[in-house]
C-alpha cells in the first residue's frame, strides 16, 4: 500500500456520509484533500477536523456538480493551492427512489442532472490535467443500483448504470495515458440519501423491512485501498455489500 504524501484528491458530495468519511481516510494517509460540495458550513465544519486530526493541506471550494464552471473552478482552484490534481473523486449524488406510475419527473431529471451530468462535468474538468500530467486517478462513486434494479429504482438505476458504463469506457480509453479508473459500488450504507426520498409508496414498501447497512467508512477504505495500489496496478471495479445474517 503506497503512501499518500504529497499527492492531493478532490472530493465531491464532502459534506457528508461516504465523501467525508473518504476525506479522513485519505488526508490519514497523507493526501491534501479539496473538499467540494454546496452546503459550505458544512465542509468548513470537516475542514476543520481534518486540519486537527491529519498533518495536511485542507482547501473548501463550495462546489453544485450540476454547474460545469464550477466544476472547472474547482479544479482551477486545486492546481493554484497544490500545483495537481493527483485524485478526483466523483462521489456526490442524490437517491431520490420513486415508482414509475407516481411521475415524479422533477426528482427524475434531478438525479440525471446530479448523478450523470454531474460525473461528465467531474471529468471533463479534471482529464485534461490528468492527461498532461500522464497520471491521476479517477473515483467514479455508482451503486449496487448499477448492477441490479428493483421497484421504485427504475431511475435511480438507469443513472448508475450510466455512471458504471462510463467507468467501463474510460478504463478502456485511458489505460495507456497513466490514468486510473475505478468504478465503486456501494450497497445499502447508512447515510442521509434515503432522508430525500419523497414518494410514500416506497415508504410502504420498505415499512418494517429489516437489512443491514455498511458504513460509510467501509466506502471510505475501498476507495482508500483503489487509490494506494502501486501505479502499475489499476483496480477497475469494486462492489461492496453487507452481509445479511
Amino acid at each position: 500500500m503506497e503512501n499518500l504524501q504529497n499527492k492531493t484528491a478532490i472530493i465531491t458530495g464532502a459534506s457528508s456520509g461516504i465523501g467525508k468519511a473518504v476525506a479522513h481516510h485519505l488526508a490519514g494517509h497523507g493526501a491534501n484533500v479539496v473538499l467540494a460540495a454546496r452546503r459550505s458550513d458544512r465542509l468548513q465544519e470537516l475542514a476543520d477536523e481534518v486540519k486537527n486530526e491529519h498533518n495536511t493541506g485542507v482547501k473548501v471550494v463550495e462546489t453544485d456538480v450540476t454547474k460545469k464552471e464550477d466544476l472547472e473552478n474547482l479544479v482551477s482552484e486545486t492546481k493554484s493551492e497544490f500545483d495537481s490534481v493527483d485524485i478526483f473523486i466523483n462521489n456526490a449524488g442524490v437517491m431520490l427512489l420513486s415508482f414509475l406510475k407516481n411521475d415524479h419527473v422533477d426528482e427524475w431529471e434531478q438525479m440525471v442532472d446530479v448523478n450523470i451530468k454531474g460525473v461528465l462535468f467531474g471529468v471533463h474538468a479534471v482529464l485534461p490535467t490528468m492527461v498532461e500530467q500522464e497520471s491521476g486517478h479517477i473515483i467514479n462513486i455508482s451503486s449496487v443500483a448499477g448492477h441490479e434494479v428493483f421497484p421504485s429504482s427504475a431511475v435511480y438505476s438507469a443513472t448508475k448504470y450510466a455512471v458504471r458504463a462510463l467507468s467501463m469506457g474510460m478504463e478502456k480509453e485511458l489505460s495507456r495515458t497513466g490514468v486510473r479508473v475505478t468504478n465503486i459500488s456501494p450497497g445499502a450504507v447508512d447515510t442521509e440519501l434515503t432522508d430525500h426520498i419523497t414518494d410514500g409508496d416506497v415508504f410502504d414498501m420498505f415499512k418494517g423491512a429489516s437489512s443491514k447497512t455498511l458504513k460509510a467508512e467501509d466506502i471510505a477504505k475501498a476507495v482508500t485501498y483503489a487509490v494506494t495500489q502501486p501505479d502499475y496496478v489499476d483496480v477497475n471495479e469494486v462492489m461492496v455489500r453487507p452481509m445479511q445474517k
